[in-house]
């Protein structure tokens, strides 16, 4: 979908720099894209605290699988 939104010129530029992505489209695009992914992040981790999640693996079952790294 195609939309006219105002950005301060020092925002884009910042989102340029950050997403090291030097057309503007794409940037910004890929900025909104991150954004969501890190929100659906933190409201999967704020349910997992909070309780209302069934994560069906244990730390064991992650360790052997090798998606977790226990540092």
């Amino acid at each position: 979908m195609r939309i006219t939104i105002d950005i301060d010129d020092k925002d884009l530029l910042q989102v340029q720099e950050l997403t090291g992505i030097r057309k503007r489209a794409p940037a910004v695009r890929h900025a909104v894209k991150t954004y969501l992914e890190e929100m659906a992040k933190k409201r999967f981790l704020q349910e997992v605290l909070a309780g209302h999640t069934d994560y069906p693996f244990t730390n064991e079952e992650l360790e052997a699988m090798g998606s977790y790294d226990a540092d």
